[in-house]
């Protein structure tokens, strides 16, 4: 069986990778991912904590 994982994208990145890593994982484009990102970035504050959290707990993908 094929398990799906996720990790920070190392070639669809802008800051860290982390939106390009989800898209990949989900299957969709990155600026879906990163416009959503945007959005609840910008209602109370939620989306950069979750970004911070993201990058820190999410491994780099591997080469």
């Amino acid at each position: 069986m094929l398990e799906k994982k996720l990790f920070k994208s190392n070639s669809n990145r802008m800051i860290d990778g982390v939106c390009g890593g989800v898209a990949e994982y989900l299957g969709v484009d990155a600026t879906v991912i990163r416009v959503i990102w945007a959005i609840c970035g910008l209602a109370a504050f939620t989306g950069v904590i979750a970004y911070i959290v993201a990058a820190v707990l999410i491994p780099r993908q591997p080469l």
